[in-house]
């Protein structure tokens, strides 16, 4: 099983899942074409090493995430026996566990030291050296330009890292990883792109000015690292932790060398520097997973101090653009993930899809069982109350029996079953910063839509509802038991 990133790109390799481009390919536009085109075959193509980056000896990995089986492969899993909705249930399972039971007493607790055991090897252990400091980069030394990073679109406003792991430290001595761009200013400085509703801006906000935060930006170890710091936990749930779920195993983790954050000690390479909250300096535009050039705004600047990483490393990259691209698999793993967890809250809830097109939270697709009047608007509310759903710009309700994945029969049950002065509720609330069709930046109309069968003892529906067109099982099983037969 794959512990680090290297390892983890031999693994792919074995499995016939990336391939080695050894000609030289310019990180300037090129390699982030020949990704996008790549990712659009069918189920994701192959992940990609560039070998011979033009100007540059370090080697691009990119796709490494972009396909079911990649990313059920970074997390340690079997597609046959143990896929996505494996890690969903072990989910499941602990929350069963762990809350109390009605009436329970002493024997209820011991009950639950089996689990108390798990969550403590799961817990990040801090180790004094890593491989992510073989070499280590100091003052004049450090040249974020000797990095291979990408310039992905022509418009971007330069070159952006889009795979680094930012670990930020609160004030307070709380720790988060995050997955946020960084825009290369020059050798020692970065634009630092913590939207208003990440964590990292969080964190930024309990310093004060001319304080310095400190940061360092992690790339590779685990491979499951990385889905972790995309994961939508909640705030008291460390992202080095889950990745301790995710693997049954916790991280070890190395303190830097500037800086008291510690970092995955098996990273290829790992940014230090700091970030003062009261500057700021204009980044962007940049080509966004919207499928649009976000527009240049002001962000923080991360001053790099340090540069480590181990002997023959390798860079880490991602294509952000138009779905699907790499990040759909990743939105894929979270959407079977954390299922379980939504239905815990919403037992009503049979399933959930989020399409990659919908750039996962603008569009949620739900099947679930209707069993009184107002039941759907009561779960499109609900759903707008949970962390990042809160950006959710159109909820769409099927019924219980039907695939919320299969977007023809969800599109079919839209223009069938929804009268749109009825059935469809608008309110207003948060949207993702990045939303351009609203009139006010990060704030606008949503909207939720019944498309389930109506019926009068829950809906207020005074005709009588039709019956959907099907066979019987009978006549089906008859044409599938002579279907050579009939020589079509």
């Amino acid at each position: 099983m794959a512990r680090d990133f290297q390892s983890f790109l031999n693994q792919l390799e074995s499995a016939s899942e990336l391939k080695r481009v050894s000609v030289e390919v310019d990180p300037y536009l090129e390699i982030a074409a020949i990704a996008d085109k790549i990712v659009k075959q069918p189920s994701g193509g192959s992940a990609l090493l560039f070998e011979h980056p033009t100007n540059n000896q370090i080697p691009v990995a990119i796709n490494v995430y972009g396909s079911r089986l990649r990313m059920e492969m970074a997390l340690g899993l079997d597609k046959n026996e143990r896929g996505l909705d494996y890690v969903g249930d072990r989910i499941e399972k602990l929350f069963a566990e762990a809350l109390p039971k009605p009436g329970g007493g002493f024997f209820d607790k011991l009950t639950k030291l089996p689990m108390l055991a798990s969550i403590s090897a799961w817990m990040p252990k801090t180790v004094r050296s890593g491989i992510c400091q073989e070499i280590v980069k100091k003052g004049h030394d450090v040249k974020l330009s000797e990095l291979p990073v990408l310039t992905t679109w022509p418009e971007d406003g330069g070159p952006f890292i889009t795979m680094g792991m930012s670990h930020v430290c609160y004030k307070d001595g709380r720790r988060n990883m995050g997955l946020y761009r960084l825009q290369v200013y020059d050798d020692v400085t970065l634009g630092f792109h913590t939207q208003l509703h990440h964590d990292g801006a969080k964190a930024k906000s309990g310093y004060l000015p001319g304080e310095r935060m400190p940061v360092a930006v992690a790339f590779g170890g685990d491979p499951a690292l990385l889905y972790a710091a995309t994961a939508p936990l909640p705030p008291f749930i460390s992202e080095v932790i889950f990745t301790g779920f995710l693997r049954d195993s916790g991280i070890e983790m190395v303190k830097c060398i500037t800086n008291d954050i510690e970092v995955p000690a098996d990273s290829e390479l790992v940014i230090e520097g700091w970030v003062d909250p009261s500057e700021l300096h204009r980044e962007g535009p940049f080509g966004d997973h919207t499928g649009y050039y976000s527009l240049a705004d002001d962000y923080p600047v991360m001053h790099v101090e340090a540069i480590t990483h181990r002997r023959n490393f390798v860079y880490p990259a991602t294509v952000v653009g138009r779905p699907p691209q790499e990040d759909a698999y990743l939105g894929l793993a979270t959407e079977r993930i954390f299922l379980p967890l939504l239905r815990l809250m919403l037992p009503e809830i049979r399933d959930m899809h989020l399409p990659a097109a919908g750039a996962f939270h603008n569009l949620v697709i739900i099947s679930m069982k209707k069993e009184y009047p107002g039941h759907c608007n009561k779960v499109i509310h609900s759903i707008w109350g949970m962390g990042q759903m809160m950006f959710t710009k159109c909820i769409i309700i099927v019924d219980e029996d039907i695939d919320p994945h299969d977007m023809r029969e969800v599109l079919f049950r839209i223009t069938s079953n929804v009268d749109p002065k009825r059935d469809m509720l608008f309110t207003e609330g948060p949207l993702d910063v990045l939303d351009h069709a609203s009139d006010t930046f990060s704030y606008g109309s949503k909207t939720g839509i019944d498309a389930t069968r109506k019926n009068k003892p829950f809906d207020s529906y005074k005709r009588e509802w039709p019956k959907d067109l099907v066979f019987t099982k009978e006549i089906i099983e008859k044409i599938e038991a002579r279907w050579n037969e009939y020589g079509i």
